[in-house]
């Protein structure tokens, strides 16, 4: 199977706490935590992504996961990782998210 073929058959996890990207054993391959810290607020703390798929993006598209589950779920976030932080301010259009 090349490289793109594996790619294919991984799949993101939406949890209600973590956005997770697995392949086909279920290893996590990138993951980001988000646990909640009061009420409907959660604390996007952690992002990962495996060395072999760093570059490609898929911090990214699970960031915008993570933000599509807290619109549906009605939650904000807080951002104590450094690369959440950096993606919402590269996305204005996700501060609702943001709480105050």
């Amino acid at each position: 199977m090349n490289a793109n073929q594996q790619k294919a058959s991984n799949q993101v996890e939406i949890h209600s706490n973590s956005v997770r990207y697995v392949d086909p054993q279920g290893t996590v391959l990138a993951e980001v935590t988000f646990p909640v810290v009061a009420g409907n607020v959660v604390d996007i703390n952690h992002t990962y992504v495996d060395e072999s798929l760093r570059g490609q993006g898929i911090a990214g598209k699970l960031l915008e996961n993570v933000a599509q589950e807290l619109e549906e779920t009605g939650r904000r976030c807080k951002t104590s990782c450094s690369y959440a932080h950096l993606w919402f301010e590269r996305h204005p259009e996700r501060a609702s998210l943001l709480a105050s």
